[in-house]
């Protein structure tokens, strides 16, 4: 779980007006974080596949929200997916 000092920062970072906080953007770049953490995580505990599964529910979930966000508005899904650095289909 990220540190509430930590996602206030992403929040911040990703934002799109002062009072966001679910936004699809902000969601994404949340779930990025996190899919980071635990792959470091796993790195190092190749055995633990209760994170493993955690960590594709998460990849799932950021998949949606990105799919989510393609059908609404492709501007903001490219600079989203740009500036998280993941891949585009």
């Amino acid at each position: 779980m990220l540190q509430s000092t930590h996602k206030a920062k992403i929040i911040k970072s990703h934002a799109t007006h002062d009072t966001d906080t679910g936004s699809p953007e902000v969601q994404a770049a949340i779930f990025t974080e996190e899919i980071e953490r635990l792959q470091k995580h796993l790195e190092l505990h190749r055995k633990d596949n209760s994170s493993r599964r955690g960590l594709l529910k998460l990849v799932s979930k950021r998949r949606r929200i990105l799919n989510y966000l393609k059908g609404i508005n492709a501007d903001s899904y490219a600079k989203v997916t740009k500036k998280l650095g993941l891949k585009t289909k």
